[in-house]
């Protein structure tokens, strides 16, 4: 379309006004669409609930609904001084900060608060740094393909990692755990993934299997329980009546 557009200066005043106009506005939209793409360098993040969708089958929608809205007004109010989300696809935000330390400041505000709210399940999330191409409000390409692999893959309570991320939390004197190179579907070469405590680890004795609610800390400064921890009886019912459908974590 680059090499026409001369082409099409020069015979736009050599036919009918019609065929001008239409030339025009192929013109305009082609440079509209140009305009639309920019390429940048950005972390990327994506946070969401770990015990979401078994929220929504054991308590209802309405329960879960409640639960995205108090998670939304808490991403709205950690990211109060930076940019708004990219996107929220279901309970998952998609976040982009202009370097990692930002992101490292806007994630630590957001997880420690989401600990503190004994009404939501456990986090996990995702982060990444790289080129970008951004198009309109949306960011798309490599560096945010993987951010969103990385994000799949953390447990509840957690947060994992490429390594310009980590190497920032560092410099910040953070906890980091170097967890190996992992292989990430759709991506050629093996990722360096770690994991960084911006908020106290979870116990995986006391995480429910079911919504992945983490008992409150004055609750597991006792001993371990015997079998799984449940914040309720209704997600300790359904744990009973299919316990091949949760995922117990251990330590």
């Amino acid at each position: 379309m680059t090499r026409l557009l001369p082409l099409l200066f020069r015979l736009g005043t050599g036919i009918c006004g019609t065929m001008q106009t239409v030339l025009a506005v192929v013109m305009e939209r082609y440079m509209r669409k140009a305009e639309d793409f920019s390429v940048l360098t950005a972390t990327i993040a994506f946070i969401d609930l770990a015990g979401f969708s078994a929220i929504a089958d054991v308590y209802g929608d309405r329960a879960a609904v409640d639960v995205l809205e108090r998670f939304e007004r808490m991403v709205c109010d950690a990211l109060n001084d930076y940019e708004p989300p990219i996107k929220w696809i279901g309970d998952e935000a998609m976040l982009s900060f202009p370097e990692p330390q930002m992101a490292i400041q806007a994630l630590g505000t957001l997880v420690q608060a989401c600990r503190k709210e004994p009404r939501l399940p456990l986090t996990r999330a995702g982060l990444n740094h790289g080129p970008v191409i951004r198009r309109g409000r949306d960011l798309f390409g490599s560096t945010v393909n993987i951010a969103a692999r990385v994000a799949a893959l953390a447990t509840p309570g957690q947060l994992l990692a490429t390594q310009p991320i980590a190497e920032a939390a560092v410099a910040k004197g953070i906890l980091v755990r170097d967890l190996g190179t992992v292989a990430l579907r759709s991506v050629v070469e093996e990722v360096s993934l770690f994991e960084i405590e911006l908020a106290p680890s979870a116990d995986p004795a006391w995480i429910d299997p079911v919504c992945k609610m983490h008992a409150p800390y004055s609750s597991y400064r006792r001993a371990a329980p015997q079998g799984p921890w449940f914040c309720s009886p209704r997600c300790e019912e359904a744990y009973r009546r299919s316990p091949q459908t949760y995922e117990v974590f251990r330590g």
